[in-house]
């Protein structure tokens, strides 16, 4: 495993930073929050100017071709500012998913638009009924040369705002990924929760038609295998917006106690604090450590579904033990909305359950030894 970033990656690290500390700033969020956008359309279009939107995407769509390593860096960067912007949604599960599996002209019609900032791309992963993208309940059936789709998928980030959304339904026995475009007859998105910050909608699917032009990949592609490799990257892109999320809120929560003083002295004197916040420490090391190995496996194209879940365990347990700790030792103004580490405990909780939390991983890791054996 390689333990140094390179200079582009560094690069881009800087980039990120630069742009999301001057602009996702507190102040920032306040006015995104009142304004109920379903993301902060400002952010989202600086990180276009500064042409973040184009990591993954090949060269030949105007894009830099770089690997996942590279969006990881910039979601981490994502997560230490609380950014309200769709990065893991369009640029990985579903602009990395097109870029890889879609047809020349699927790329062709959306990537050049993600690139610059003229299209959101989300997907909906996650059935209202079935627990699994692998086998959903949302199902497709053919009609001449279309297909139509129906069910319903929840928890799908800023999908009333998207221009497509990538849908996984069962066919035959089997499944494959669609394109939907929201505006579609049948379709209709509830906007009813926030999700890190931005707004998760309810999609229904009711006989809804989609072209054979709109399955992803073609007829050809195996959409079980499309579905593994998403459920791959979309567990560790969420730990690493989680490994920045904790490292913000440690950050913040350090300075903080280094300020307050209690009995004429700062509180981070006090030993009960230091020991807590040094757990905080090692958990947010454990959570960049495993992330960071499932991200190199996955950029040099190695299976890395167990690595994966391990770095999503760390992200959920470790990521809920530090944004409690980090409001508690703020003490009553942890609590106040008014203050911007509310806002890290917030995305912390909802990372934590995003693609599954802690308990979820360690069945699916246990099973997978139950069935083949500790990896040796």
């Amino acid at each position: 495993m390689e333990f140094e970033f390179s200079d582009e990656q560094n690069t881009i690290r800087e980039l990120a930073a630069q742009i999301l500390t001057g602009e996702a700033t507190s102040e920032r969020a306040k006015v995104f929050e009142a304004s109920g956008d379903a993301y902060d359309k400002h952010v989202w279009s600086k990180l276009a100017e500064g042409g973040l939107l184009s990591i993954a995407v090949p060269v030949e769509y105007d894009g830099m071709g770089y690997s996942f390593s590279e969006l990881c860096v910039l979601l981490e960067e994502v997560g230490r500012n609380v950014a309200p912007v769709p990065v893991l949604e369009s640029l990985l599960l579903a602009g990395l998913t097109i870029s890889e599996h879609g047809t020349d002209a699927q790329k062709e019609k959306w990537l050049r638009r993600l690139v610059a900032g003229e299209a959101i791309l989300t997907t909906a992963m996650a059935d209202a009924v079935s627990g699994t993208s692998s086998l959903p309940a949302t199902t497709a059936t053919a009609d001449g040369d279309a297909f139509v789709l129906n069910g319903s998928k929840r928890f799908v980030a800023v999908a009333a705002d998207a221009d497509v959304i990538l849908v996984p339904a069962s066919v035959d026995g089997g499944v494959k990924w669609f394109l939907v475009e929201p505006g579609a007859p049948g379709v209709s998105i509830n906007a009813n929760m926030r999700m890190a910050g931005m707004t998760g909608c309810e999609v229904v699917l009711d006989a809804v038609t989609v072209s054979t032009d709109d399955l992803l990949g073609g007829a050809a592609a195996d959409g079980a295998a499309i579905g593994e490799w998403i459920e791959e990257r979309a567990l560790v892109g969420t730990a690493a917006i989680q490994v920045g999320v904790s490292s913000g809120a440690l950050t913040m929560t350090s300075d903080y106690v280094r300020e307050r003083e209690q009995f004429g002295v700062p509180i981070g004197t006090f030993q009960a604090v230091q020991h807590r916040s040094a757990d905080c420490f090692i958990d947010v090391e454990a959570m960049r450590w495993t992330m960071w190995r499932a991200a190199w496996m996955i950029s040099e194209g190695r299976p890395a579904l167990d690595e994966a879940r391990i770095a999503k365990f760390w992200a959920a347990d470790g990521g809920s033990r530090v944004a409690t700790a980090a409001q508690h030792l703020h003490g009553g103004i942890g609590s106040d909305v008014d203050y911007p580490i509310h806002r890290y405990f917030l995305w912390a909780k909802s990372l934590e359950l995003g693609f599954g939390a802690a308990v979820h991983q360690l069945v699916a890791l246990g099973k997978g030894m139950a069935a083949s054996g500790p990896a040796g």
